[in-house]
């Protein structure tokens, strides 16, 4: 009997020695501002599952639906931490899919006209559907054995029509 105790107390020892504890590499966070536009539920997660400072990937959507104007987004990044946990510099480029529609009212008499005009958000669009270029530089806190994450960011934007240095967004979630 003390043998097979002395031995479940050596592998179960043994065990905890040599496992290896798990790193939050994911997570799920909402951003203002940011590659989503106005808002966006983002998932995140890095491609090496054993490394938070390593390139990983965030896809997300966005939107809202008020007094006759619509807008959902899909931002797509991929993006890379750099630093020791639970400190993280963030750099990342992508695109932000969207799409919209506005109602227009025209004063000669037309009271529920249904446009597809250009549409501007900070910068200038060219009709629905249409994408706009991403890119980001912040910082993330990600607490080394997961829990609250949050992070702020500097996000440049960019289409056919200009491009806009000075967005920025803010984001808290949480890390597993």
């Amino acid at each position: 009997m003390k043998k097979y105790l002395f031995g479940f107390l050596l592998m179960f020892i043994a065990g905890n020695l040599f496992a290896q504890e798990k790193v939050p590499t994911k997570s799920v966070y909402l951003e203002l501002g940011g590659p989503g536009l106005p808002y966006s539920f983002n998932y995140d997660f890095r491609f090496d599952k054993e490394k938070v400072d390593s390139w990983g990937m965030r896809v997300g959507f966005g939107g809202f639906a008020v007094d006759g104007e619509s807008f959902f987004s899909i931002p797509l990044m991929a993006n890379r931490l750099m630093g020791k946990g639970p400190h993280y510099f963030e750099i990342g480029i992508g695109a932000t899919f969207f799409t919209f529609s506005q109602q227009e009212y025209d004063y000669s008499g037309c009271v529920n006209c249904v446009t597809s005009s250009d549409y501007s958000f900070i910068l200038d669009v060219d009709g629905s559907p249409s994408i706009m270029g991403t890119m980001n530089f912040g910082y993330r806190k990600v607490p080394i054995d997961g829990g609250f994450m949050w992070k702020i960011n500097i996000n440049p934007i960019f289409n056919n029509n200009g491009f806009w240095p000075l967005y920025a967004g803010v984001g808290f979630g949480y890390a597993f």
